[in-house]
């Protein structure tokens, strides 16, 4: 008998206990042993649902069984989910989650717990929710260095930009739209600010690298001064706008951030539409594997915890992958990146030349004017800025 505990019965707590009531028999069968979901920890009760008799609302409860075998940490948030998880660990009992937070700021220390208690940690969910990527990232793809790493890691963003490439609606039209149909939270903060974002690459990172950055520790940036006038210029010059996780390394430094991007058509990541994920994972025996699905949602979410939940129950004492924090010196100076940038100016042609040289005209006229610069670096770029009489209206990274 496997016994599994599940922390949070919101809707991915939820969702893993139907996927396993869906399909009980096939689990059980690969397994070769019966699923109890024997505990479900919430503050709430659930009078309708079938396991209204598992429901318990102190954590202590689940801790002191010494009978668990696999706890699914669905809360949300760093505390109490990372508290929670620690003891479970200590205590040797497996854990699957979800929790990008937790992943991303804890992941490194959760996993040495791990180890060093006999259990294991998985969270291939906290990615691209129902999307395969972290397991082949870690297992399929280890013959390979892996020289980049591109993703759209957020569906929410990606539905509002495709409104607003599709459809011509200004960024704040497609926030509320998304808020309607359920796409974006009331506080969509985390999510338009790159925050989500953030986290996942991070994780991304650490699966490909084995080194653990803090999200906090990267350039992150959102999609709120996107504006309808750039997306339009974008598109009409073979671009679509996308908030881009990058990650690689360039000088034994690690190069990552979350930003806007104008993305070529020719690239894959360009046609990702709607509120699909999609990551762009470059392997230099592998090439260019591209991983694409809804990056969020009830059941996909589920499937994918419920995948983890399988994996422990066959492979026990395999071998969690450790990750080492990243020290101070790890990452690559914002002065040393290298981009081309999309720039708008309320300039005209031949003041954006005097200030970047050759650049690429995208639009000119009415006392603007909009371009693609050669590649610069950071200090470059804010001294070709600086020679403008007013602030640009626009600067956009352009991706490679």
């Amino acid at each position: 008998m496997l016994k599994i505990a599940i922390l949070g019965f919101g809707v991915v707590g939820g969702g893993v206990a139907d996927v396993i009531d869906l399909n009980r028999e096939s689990i059980e069968k690969r397994i070769g042993k019966k699923v109890d979901i024997k505990y479900i920890l919430d503050l709430r009760e659930f009078p309708d649902s079938p396991y209204k008799d598992r429901v318990v609302h102190d954590f202590e409860t689940i801790a002191a069984d010494k009978e668990l075998d696999i706890a699914v940490e669905a809360m949300g948030g760093l505390h109490p989910a990372y508290d929670f998880t620690k003891r479970l660990l200590e205590n040797g009992v497996s854990v699957v989650t979800s929790n990008k937070h937790v992943v991303a700021e804890k992941g490194a220390e959760l996993l040495k717990t791990a180890s060093e208690h006999g259990a294991r940690y998985m969270f291939e969910a906290s990615v691209g929710g129902g999307i395969p990527v972290l397991t082949p990232l870690r297992d399929s793809l280890a013959a390979n260095g892996i020289d980049s790493i591109d993703g759209i890691l957020n569906g929410t963003t990606n539905y509002i930009l495709d409104q607003m490439i599709e459809y011509g609606k200004t960024f704040e039209e497609a926030l509320k739209e998304a808020q309607q149909k359920g796409y974006a939270e009331a506080d969509p903060t985390a999510d338009v600010e790159g925050i989500d974002a953030a986290r996942k690459i991070c994780i991304l990172n650490a699966i490909a690298t084995g080194v653990s950055v803090s999200p906090d520790a990267i350039c992150t940036k959102g999609i709120t001064d996107i504006k309808l006038e750039d997306v339009r210029i974008a598109s009409e010059a073979g671009y679509s706008v996308k908030l881009i996780g990058h990650a690689d390394s360039e000088n034994g430094k690690i190069n990552i951030s979350v930003e806007p991007k104008l993305v070529p058509f020719s690239d894959i990541l360009s046609r990702v539409d709607g509120v699909y994920n999609a990551i762009k994972v470059k392997g230099n025996a592998s090439d260019d594997v591209t991983f694409v699905g809804r990056g969020a949602g009830k059941m996909p979410t589920a499937s994918a915890v419920v995948g983890d939940v399988i994996d422990i129950a066959l492979f026990p004492d395999k071998a969690n992958q450790e990750w080492e924090p990243a020290d101070e010196n790890a990452l690559l100076p914002s002065e040393e990146k290298v981009g081309r940038y999309y720039i708008r100016v309320a300039e005209d042609e031949d003041e954006a030349g005097l200030a970047f040289g050759n650049v690429e005209i995208l639009k000119s006229g009415s006392g603007e004017c909009a371009f693609i610069t050669e590649k610069v670096n950071k200090k470059m770029l804010d001294r070709g800025i600086r020679y403008f009489a007013s602030e640009p209206l626009a600067v956009i990274a352009v991706k490679e």
